[in-house]
């Protein structure tokens, strides 16, 4: 997934850069990697927390290690909510991105899950059903 989602970014960079300005393809680029950056780090902290989940031996310790490592998630996923989105906030009223830029970039791992959905679409309609 995180390969498809920086591979969709390249892809949709060197669109912006070949068939727009410079500014409006870095905008593409820096909305990307903000966005790729903010899914790797939900993506690494659900690794860690069923990392930690199943490392403990009996059912209720593994219960109380899924309830601390959900409420710990969620205190993580809104201060990242909340930095990015006072980081966006700071782009676009400095005026030093190109707005329709920055959110094109920022709709990269939206599109990365639109690929992969087709793919295993077209997997399950065309190569028989698995």
């Amino acid at each position: 997934m995180q390969g498809i989602c920086w591979l969709c970014l390249l892809v949709i960079t060197g669109g912006a850069l070949a068939f727009g300005s410079l500014s409006f393809a870095m905008a593409v680029l820096l909305g990307g990697i903000i966005s790729v950056g903010s899914f790797w780090l939900s993506h690494r902290e659900v690794i860690r927390i069923f990392h930690n989940v199943t490392a403990q031996p009996n059912l209720e310790d593994r219960q109380a290690q899924a309830r601390q490592g959900q409420k710990g998630y969620l205190v993580k996923f809104w201060v990242r909510l909340v930095l990015t989105g006072v980081v966006l906030l700071l782009l676009v009223k400095s005026r030093m991105v190109d707005v329709l830029g920055l959110v094109l970039g920022l709709s990269t791992v939206v599109l990365a899950v639109i690929v992969i959905s087709l793919d295993v679409a077209r997997h399950y309609l065309f190569r028989g059903r698995r």
